[in-house]
């Protein structure tokens, strides 16, 4: 083969790689969209008349979540099956970011956290690596961390609206979170920065807590559960 002709091969390789990237584009910035729709809805909780609409904006939520599985569905065409790790950078901040909201989803329905095989279940894809599209453990990670930084601001609005039993659960929770990550030996810089910030969740979290007990609005709150 002659240099021109060998440059001209690798030339047909750089443009079919192109093109699965540009294809892999347009359906990774539908997701996005459809990433903040569900994320717009889901704001909307932190009103003071949002707590009241929760299972219905759950229920929105997981019928958008119905479209992401489609559009994902999509993308998995378009590379090939065993090269995830290869085109990995395109999709991976949308899909962290639907951990997220599929994570804040489950917890505003049952005060749990959610499993990575729970959120894979949900976006319609493996959690196995051998099984193709999947949910990278990192990337489920990095969205659980998300769903706690939104959590202390649940917190704080939770006071505001009125309902001064729920930051006491979130930081319950917060606290059982940052519990699990400490058992975790995270090398990624990333993830690690991130995890960082869930100190200052938990932070935040027990300042909220600490003026309920200061302002005895907490135990008010318990007594009248009680009756």
């Amino acid at each position: 083969m002659s240099v021109p002709e060998m440059f001209s091969h690798i030339q047909g390789f750089l443009s079919a790689d192109q093109e699965i990237r540009e294809d892999i584009r347009k359906v990774v910035q539908v997701l996005e969209q459809t990433a903040r729709e569900i994320l717009t809805l889901l704001q909307s909780v932190h009103q003071p008349s949002g707590f009241k609409e929760i299972p219905s904006k759950c229920q929105k939520a997981r019928e958008l979540f119905c479209t992401v599985r489609t559009h994902l569905g999509e993308l998995k065409t378009k590379f090939p099956v065993d090269q995830y790790y290869r085109f990995h950078e395109h999709w991976r901040f949308v899909l962290q970011r639907l951990a997220f909201l599929a994570a804040f989803v489950v917890y505003l329905e049952s005060e749990s956290l959610v499993t990575r095989e729970e959120v894979a279940q949900i976006l319609g894809i493996e959690v196995v690596r051998e099984k193709g599209f999947h949910l990278d453990v990192e990337d489920y990670l990095a969205g659980v961390l998300t769903m706690a930084s939104e959590l202390s601001r649940l917190a704080v609005n939770s006071v505001t609206a009125g309902d001064y039993s729920r930051p006491l659960r979130i930081s319950n929770f917060i606290n059982d979170l940052d519990s699990g990550f400490r058992l975790l030996n995270l090398k990624n810089d990333p993830l690690r920065k991130r995890y960082d910030g869930l100190k200052y969740d938990v932070k935040k979290i027990e300042e909220v807590v600490y003026d309920l007990s200061i302002r005895g609005l907490a135990k008010e709150q318990e007594a009248g559960g009680d009756k």
